[in-house]
């Protein structure tokens, strides 16, 4: 594997051609190239080196995602942002350099092409969520069930539901301009549980959530719960960033519960539909990174409905900038 590595030293930045070979149990690198101090002395070094032509082109994505997510994240600190305590300024300008590139780049890509990454992105979106609920589909299925149309052998109805209703429900999602009410959660919680679970609308009755450390609302509080949350959200919608906003209320809407069943599907959903209408990209959070992910929501659950705890949020914060930072150079660009 051939990709490019940065060493910071001091204030200042070293870039190097790099490759990687496994070799038994051990991870062999050797540094092939210098290549500068600057991303614009990358891309000249780059294309000096014909003799790791072959390499770098095997390397293209990798090396292409780095070139343009360092480009952007240039622009963003030359922006003169104004940062959010809750996120470390580099994986802030890290966002923020995702913001520009799909505001400027992506959004301006004719149609059929948006079309495409968009599909991309929902397929591999849905997968995860559902993967993390305990879905079995792996992604080759569900890529043949969601593009061609080809069910798999040995699932459940209710797992290739599951796949069709998160994907029909993002698409709707993208042509919505809708405020984030009552009525929108309980229809996108109705459509992800289509043909799966006839209880819709809020719970009217209590619930146990396996492997939590917290007490989900009781019953008769539900709709409060879940009116306080959105008098929270309205009250901090100009407030917070765009991404912090959307982790807050993502964690607040789990820890309330206020399904039956497809809290955390629906809760996923709410996070993007929140990152879009502000302009920052969607976010997969990987099944793989379930277990990260559910420990950053536990540290979370220290706090009340209406609380807001630097030292609770700030791992979720941090966990879902990561998610959304790598989606994103791995599928908009």
């Amino acid at each position: 594997m051939v990709y490019i590595y940065k060493k910071n030293i001091g204030n200042k930045a070293y870039y190097y051609l790099r490759a990687s070979k496994k070799k038994g149990n051990k991870t062999m690198v050797k540094d092939i190239a210098y290549l500068g101090t600057s991303i614009s002395d990358v891309k000249i070094a780059l294309e000096s080196l014909p003799r790791y032509s072959d390499s770098i082109r095997k390397a293209y994505k990798t090396i292409n995602n780095f070139l343009e997510s360092n480009r952007y994240l240039e622009k963003a600190r030359l922006s003169k942002l104004k940062k959010d305590d809750f996120l470390d300024k580099e994986k802030f300008l890290e966002v923020e350099a995702c913001k520009l590139h799909f505001n400027s780049i992506f959004n301006k890509k004719d149609q059929l092409t948006k079309k495409e990454i968009l599909k991309n992105f929902i397929i591999e979106f849905s997968f995860n969520t559902t993967s993390i609920e305990g879905n079995t589909i792996n992604l080759n299925e569900a890529k043949n069930l969601l593009i061609e149309g080809l069910t798999p052998k040995n699932k459940t109805l209710r797992e290739i539901y599951d796949l069709q209703n998160a994907e029909k429900v993002f698409l709707n999602l993208l042509q919505t301009r809708e405020e984030i009410s009552h009525i929108l959660i309980q229809n996108i919680h109705k459509q992800l549980m289509q043909n799966i679970d006839s209880r819709m609308g809020y719970r009217t009755a209590d619930i146990k959530v396996l492997r939590s450390n917290f007490e989900a609302t009781p019953a008769p509080f539900v709709k409060t719960d879940m009116g306080l949350l959105l008098k929270w959200y309205e009250q901090n919608k100009n407030k917070l960033h765009p991404l912090i906003l959307a982790s807050i209320f993502h964690h607040k809407f789990e820890k309330i519960h206020p399904f039956m069943d497809g809290n955390g599907r629906t809760g996923r959903i709410l996070l993007n539909y929140i990152l879009l209408k502000n302009k920052l990209p969607p976010v997969i959070i990987k099944t793989k990174e379930r277990e990260e992910y559910l420990k950053a929501l536990r540290i979370a659950d220290k706090d009340g409905l209406t609380e807001v705890c630097k030292e609770h949020y700030s791992k979720l914060i941090n966990f879902i900038s990561d998610q959304l930072i790598k989606s994103y150079w791995n599928i908009f660009l």
